[in-house]
């Protein structure tokens, strides 16, 4: 594969532990057992991982407040979660702590390996779903946005826009290019909706102002400048 693919499995079933290593190392991973918690996040701060598969309930503690608490710490590391918990109120959870797949026993050792390879593929393209500018960070996978560690309240389309141009730093994106990317079709780019939406995120965000107003253009997201 070139270079290593490293997976941790994190699963206190030595039985499953087992059988779940073996099917990964067939599949061409380098797997890194784990039966707890503790051992677990020993294991991520000393290797890269390009994925971690959890099961759920552990020795040492439900392993959704764990992930959390990695995610909050900036950990980046793709999650699988992979346990009997298959409650529709199990599962959302399981992504608001930041877990990136969530598959339930039993399953197939086909489908188990497909989702860890992607998760694989998405580590190894070296894509940050976190965004950073100045005291702003926006989470693109838990759709969540802070300014100097308070987390705004944004609308979709706020999200949408303001995403689109950090994605773009000192760049003149037009009134047009944000209606083609975060509206649908139906939208008028001539309408004002882009300029009220810019107005509610600029009052979010505070001072200093980092959306700025580019004349017959539209907007450019950066360093102080016209607004």
């Amino acid at each position: 594969m070139g270079r290593t693919l490293r997976v941790l499995v994190v699963e206190d079933d030595e039985d499953m532990r087992v059988a779940v290593a073996a099917e990964l190392r067939a599949a061409g991973f380098d797997v890194t057992p784990a039966p707890d918690i503790a051992t677990a996040a020993a294991a991520l701060s000393a290797k890269p991982f390009v994925c971690a598969v959890f099961d759920r309930m552990l020795p040492d503690g439900d392993s959704i407040e764990y992930v959390h608490r990695y995610r909050v710490a900036g950990g980046a590391v793709p999650v699988l979660f992979l346990t009997a918990r298959d409650r529709r109120t199990d599962v959302v959870a399981g992504f608001a702590s930041g877990a990136d797949d969530y598959l339930v026993k039993p399953f197939r050792v086909q489908e188990l390996t497909a989702r860890v390879r992607n998760l694989a593929r998405r580590a190894g393209s070296g894509r940050s779903t976190v965004l950073r500018f100045g005291d702003i960070e926006m989470d693109t996978a838990r759709r969540e946005t802070r300014r100097a560690g308070v987390l705004l309240t944004l609308s979709a389309k706020e999200f949408a826009v303001l995403e689109y141009l950090m994605l773009r730093p000192e760049q003149a994106i037009s009134r047009a290019d944000l209606i083609e990317h975060c509206w649908d079709e139906l939208s008028d780019p001539k309408a004002n909706v882009v300029d009220v939406t810019v107005k509610r995120l600029r009052d979010k965000l505070h001072d200093p102002n980092v959306i700025h107003t580019v004349r017959g253009t539209g907007y450019r997201f950066g360093s102080a400048g016209q607004s």
